[in-house]
């Protein structure tokens, strides 16, 4: 029997390098609305919620003007990171060509999550799509969500693929294990090998290789 039959999958530092086109949105949106520069520090001290987590915390009280102006320049910028990572888009595809059920999880908003697949080229890759919440972390719920409609798979064949140490907690939440992206200049493989994750992969390809080897 076939070790994995599903793989979900986190976004940001996961499929793609957008972590640093997050930042500079949230900077571009906010910054005027407040007269200041809002430093990466404030931004990422906000993160775990979803982006209108991020806007509620940072400029409450002008949450719809600042939310549309994310948005836009959230679009504007995303020449920034035009493709995934290398290698990402053709292991999404090796997967799903060897009947690999995909499904992702990710703690951004939706449109953002939108604009990022479509971008990328990927919105039909994925049989479910499950984001954020601005009232905080909900990856956990999310997961054992799509666990619930996978009703012909065992929970230990699914495994998780995400770059943060929140991906690894929530993962231990709903009892599944995951496979720790450490391939992103944003991540932190030290942070994530002390909170032993099942399996670590500092490169896409190695990542890929190792997939399909268990499926």
């Amino acid at each position: 029997m076939s070790k994995f039959k599903a793989f979900i999958f986190d976004l940001d530092g996961t499929i793609a390098n957008t972590l640093p086109l997050c930042i500079q949105a949230f900077r571009n949106a906010i910054s005027p609305l407040v007269q200041r520069i809002i430093t990466d520090e404030e931004i990422v001290a906000t993160f775990g919620p979803s982006e209108e987590g991020t806007i509620k915390a940072l400029v409450p009280e002008q949450y719809d003007l600042a939310l549309s102006n994310y948005l836009l320049h959230y679009e504007e910028l995303h020449d920034q990171c035009s493709k995934p990572f290398e290698g990402m888009a053709e292991s999404l595809e090796e997967l799903r060509n060897k009947n690999v059920r995909l499904a992702m999880v990710t703690g951004k908003g939706p449109r953002s999550t939108e604009i990022s697949l479509r971008r990328f080229g990927l919105e039909d890759y994925f049989e479910y799509v499950k984001t954020g919440s601005a009232a905080g972390p909900i990856k956990h719920q999310c997961i054992d969500t799509i666990l619930s409609c996978w009703t012909d798979i065992k929970r230990e064949q699914v495994i998780y693929v995400g770059d943060a140490p929140t991906d690894i907690l929530a993962c231990r939440q709903v009892g599944i294990p995951i496979a720790a992206a450490a391939w992103a200049p944003t991540a932190s493989p030290e942070t994530l090998l002390s909170l032993a994750p099942d399996f670590i992969f500092y490169d896409v390809k190695k990542f890929t290789e190792w997939a399909i080897s268990v499926i």
